[in-house]
């Protein structure tokens, strides 16, 4: 198989805190509808965050839950919502030729928190300590729930990249089909971040978590007065075939995806880089044998931190800053942080640009910051654009992990 395969979005199945599925939650970035929230959890007591509602009986039973894990019901829901999504007959598929490759953050604390909790209350009796503790908390586990719902048989694991996974798990499932390893991927990510009290207090001790009178006000990136991370869980995982495999059925094309790049800032284990995260922009651009004016929606990764949010203004405008043509914006200001959700939900809310021609906005900028000022921002209102024929998703992560994924219109 040849590595210049051209690989394509068939599907997208996602659950955001502001939408069940790709129309809802559109919708909702469109008219400004956040789905930040009050939330309450074991030892750390309240705060804020970015909860999910989507129906886990709908494609499981309720055993099949109870046994798993939050992020595989997510990886499960997203999966068959995807394959409902890009009208493939299941039936016909050999399961042996399909992948499943989930970018994930923090999978496994979760469950081993809660187990703790729960034997605390036993005296720390550990016969009381469940069985299914091990299979909950390997590091495979969502990607490995979604091949027992769907019964596939191919290769299924899950990429750990901090919070650029979710486009990690989308690059991983093109660079398999492009190999010829195999015929169909499900790509992208999920995050149950939200479940586990750590998150939350390591946050806090880093001066990191967002505080806000009126929760759907508190992710507001680039703006004076961000004061943090706004946890939230989610997931997003894209069917992914070949171009002519996917023109051969007739299928439905979102999007080409043409182009990636992934570095390492390798300075420090939470502070970012912009010269780095330049770096990474210009590389996926030259892959997809681009210029920067070329790109019409950058979607930021800005999460409302004060450093992390200007260093990500200073490498997009060293990048795109010369060029009118480009618009920026940020998904995080609605729905918040989905760690390993993050890149592939974000880069999902974008792709119906591609038929619209509408940029959706960052919301909760009162006061832009002068240090985080940058050309083309879209801000608190839609913009309606000429066109869209191309989006750039950029997603990084502690210990200095960034990625940066650009897809295309296509035009048959």
């Amino acid at each position: 198989m040849s590595s210049l395969a051209r690989v394509v979005i068939t599907g997208v199945g996602l659950t955001a805190p502001n939408g069940n599925n790709l129309a809802e939650y559109r919708n909702a970035l469109l008219s400004g509808k956040s789905g930040v929230q009050p939330y309450e959890i074991r030892y750390f007591g309240k705060t804020i965050a970015g909860v999910c509602n989507y129906d886990a009986l709908r494609y499981q039973k309720r055993k099949e839950v109870r046994r798993g894990t939050r992020a595989g019901s997510i990886a499960v829901y997203c999966a068959n919502e995807a394959l409902g999504d890009a009208g493939i007959d299941w039936a016909a598929v050999d399961k042996s030729r399909v992948g499943v490759y989930v970018g994930t953050t923090e999978h496994g604390n979760v469950e081993t928190e809660t187990e703790i909790y729960e034997v605390s209350k036993q005296n720390y009796d550990l016969s009381f300590w469940t069985h299914h503790h091990n299979p909950r908390t390997v590091a495979n586990n969502p990607a490995g729930e979604v091949t027992l719902n769907l019964g596939v048989t191919g290769p299924a694991y899950c990429i750990g990249a901090a919070c650029a996974a979710g486009n990690l798990g989308l690059i991983h499932g093109v660079q398999m089909l492009q190999l010829g390893e195999v015929d169909l991927a499900f790509g992208g990510g999920v995050s149950e971040s939200i479940h586990t009290f750590g998150i939350f207090a390591g946050f806090k001790q880093q001066g990191a978590l967002a505080c806000h009178a009126d929760p759907t006000k508190a992710s507001r990136p680039f703006d004076t007065r961000r004061n943090g991370i706004v946890v939230a869980e989610g997931g997003c995982l894209f069917t992914l075939e070949r171009l002519d495999d996917a023109k051969r059925r007739g299928a439905k094309i979102y999007a080409e995806v043409a182009g990636w790049h992934i570095n390492s800032d390798s300075t420090d284990y939470v502070l970012p880089n912009a010269e780095r995260q330049a770096e990474c922009m210009r590389a996926a651009v030259k892959r997809a044998g681009m210029s920067p004016a070329d790109i019409h929606i950058v979607n930021t990764h800005a999460t409302g931190t004060h450093m992390g949010d200007e260093m990500e203004a200073a490498a997009v405008s060293a990048v795109f800053g010369d060029y009118d043509s480009v618009n920026v914006n940020n998904t995080k200001s609605f729905i918040g942080h989905a760690m390993g959700a993050a890149g592939s939900l974000e880069l999902a809310g974008n792709l119906p640009s591609f038929e619209d021609s509408i940029v959706h906005p960052t919301i909760n900028i009162d006061e832009l910051d002068p240090q985080c000022k940058v050309r083309g921002l879209v801000i608190n209102q839609p913009r309606k654009v000429e066109k869209v024929e191309t989006i750039m998703n950029m997603s990084f992560g502690m210990l200095g992990i960034n990625s940066a994924v650009i897809v295309k219109k296509y035009v048959g």
